[in-house]
């Protein structure tokens, strides 16, 4: 005879109610308990029917993955692997799969998003992603369906959580960086400003540019999307100004790779003659020649944080929504120079 909830709590010495908020892993129960029933259920072999739980609950187990391009384009960027990375770590870790929407353009993604939601396929929804004028969001949240935002939403709405870094805060962290190290003609590559990360982080460049006293040059402001052509373009741009930038902030690693490679062709020296600071820090900042100095995004615990936000919604529709913000921090390698020491050797 298969072990029920009620033989558990008999033998937990408490109520069959308690056990099904240890299994829901309810916020409500102490974790002394949790472990307590939960030992219990593993000595008792109880398993979870979880077609039956399915049934009653009208759950999925399920969550849903919103990227902002097509599966093949986003996992180009090792940045999203990491974040899925954590959003799995959590989703085991609470017995939920993941779903990924699925298509070659925007109206593909958004479309399959559709089926997902109205076929209830899953419980919630993470948009690995905030731009302006994103039906998505707008459709999520009049489906009152749960749902998270990676990234500050542009919306000002009570009805989205978001989980996200401070980008006008990293980046102007990284620029004053760079200039801490006697720089002054300081570049930007920036990614697409349909993006908020985007915008966040060239807001925060020209403010730390403006409060150290710096004026802005628009010409050493340039935008690409992981484009090697691009990138070479940007590098020719900057490279053939009266007075070139003696440093670049790289809002994204990827980009900052494409850059690296256009440097070499042209035989720039890396950070002789140019420095770098990127973001992200993924493999390719730690891999390349030379390693890049870059703002850690702590790019798992985005995933994971999000994840848990959504499920915790997920369980109890009636908390407040959570805007969680994750730490930033540099990591020093060798793509950036200090031009104070180098003046210092030569008096």
């Amino acid at each position: 005879m298969s072990v029920t909830i009620k033989d558990v709590a008999k033998k937990a010495n408490v109520s069959p109610s308690t056990v099904s908020r240890v299994i829901s892993d309810s916020p409500n129960i102490s974790e002394k308990t949790k472990r307590k029933v939960r030992k219990i259920m593993e000595e008792m072999g109880y398993h979870l029917n979880l077609n039956a739980r399915t049934l009653v609950q009208r759950s999925t187990q399920t969550i849903g993955i919103v990227m902002k391009n097509s599966i093949s384009q986003s996992l180009q960027n090792p940045v999203f692997p990491e974040v899925l990375t954590g959003i799995s770590a959590y989703c085991h870790k609470q017995g939920y799969s993941m779903c990924i929407a699925t298509g070659e353009s925007e109206e593909d993604i958004f479309q399959d998003t559709v089926k997902m939601v109205q076929g209830k396929k899953v419980d919630g929804v993470i948009v690995l992603y905030s731009k302006k004028d994103d039906q998505l969001v707008s459709f999520l949240i009049n489906s009152k369906i749960p749902f998270v935002v990676l990234g500050k939403p542009i919306l000002d709405s009570p009805n989205i959580m978001y989980v996200d870094n401070d980008n006008f805060q990293a980046a102007k962290d990284a620029t004053e960086f760079i200039i801490k190290r006697g720089h002054q003609r300081i570049g930007l590559i920036g990614g697409d400003l349909r993006f908020e990360v985007s915008k966040d982080r060239l807001n925060g460049y020209l403010a730390a540019l403006s409060e150290n006293g710096i004026k802005a040059n628009n010409e050493y402001i340039k935008h690409i999307s992981y484009n090697r052509e691009q990138g070479a373009q940007a590098v020719d741009e900057l490279l053939n100004l009266k007075e070139p930038p003696t440093a670049l902030v790289i809002t994204d690693d990827l980009n900052a790779l494409v850059v690296l490679l256009a440097l070499r062709e042209r035989n720039i020296k890396i950070p002789e003659q140019i420095s770098i600071v990127n973001f992200n820090n993924t493999m390719i900042s730690r891999l390349s020649t030379p390693p890049m100095t870059s703002v850690d995004i702590q790019t798992f615990q985005l995933g994971y944080q999000s994840a848990k936000c959504l499920i915790e919604e997920i369980k109890d529709p009636t908390m407040v929504n959570k805007r969680v913000i994750i730490p930033a921090v540099i990591v020093e390698r060798e793509s950036c120079i200090d031009l104070t020491k180098e003046d210092s050797s030569k008096n």
